[in-house]
């Protein structure tokens, strides 16, 4: 083996050193990550998936550690499914986002977990939740999380508004993560994106070398 190779000590957990959003409108919702897994400041993989789905029309976006974030999205999957199949019919997204919360609250001292659940269900329509690394539920219009929304608080709560089309909220998540990713070292890759609404999920990407840069607006 190269001595100049990055070794990864396998003591240390692989985090999702990230960008990642989510972003309500009338019909549904569309959520945004970048791709890039770090392990300190080895880069384990480049076009990781972040947005895992929970149920046909409920996603969410992951951010912490890689292996603890994958474990509570697989709970949630199985305990959203079971309780769809009790109920003949499909969950709504406060719920799964309730499922979440219980999880990372319970586990708070044992867990790097920062949540974004978001989805589409006939009650209420487009919703997005973010869990916080303590446990918390809050629902919002929009949310960021992970390393690189540090860098983008600013331009998110100038670029928002309350009335935006589908297509506006697609640009408005490319341009914020692909911001996020021009300054956070934790965030790069590819930019991927999911679109929910009643008619089901869009899933959509875009190349490394078509993420905008900032200076070209």
């Amino acid at each position: 083996m190269d001595a100049l190779a990055p070794h990864h000590d396998p003591t240390v957990p692989v985090q999702l050193g990230t960008t990642i959003m989510a972003v309500s409108y009338a019909g549904g919702v569309v959520m945004a990550a970048d791709s890039r897994t770090s392990t300190g400041v080895y880069v384990a993989n480049r076009v990781s998936n972040k947005i895992t789905r929970v149920a046909p029309h409920i996603y969410c976006c992951r951010s912490g550690s890689a292996a603890d974030t994958q474990a509570i999205s697989d709970y949630v999957r199985r305990y959203v499914h079971e309780l769809s199949l009790e109920l003949n019919r499909e969950v709504n997204v406060s719920v799964a986002a309730s499922l979440f919360r219980e999880l990372c609250y319970r586990n708070k001292d044992r867990l790097t977990a920062g949540i974004i659940c978001a989805g589409w269900d006939a009650q209420h329509g487009g919703q997005v939740y973010t869990i916080t690394l303590g446990g918390s539920k809050l629902q919002q219009p929009f949310s960021i999380g992970g390393s690189g929304s540090a860098y983008i608080y600013g331009f998110c709560d100038a670029a928002y508004r309350p009335d935006m089309t589908r297509a506006e909220c697609i640009d408005f998540c490319v341009k914020a993560v692909s911001l996020a990713m021009s300054r956070d070292g934790s965030s790069g890759g590819v930019i991927r994106l999911v679109c929910v609404d009643r008619d089901g999920v869009e899933r959509q990407l875009v190349a490394g070398d078509a993420v905008p840069r900032a200076w070209q607006g």
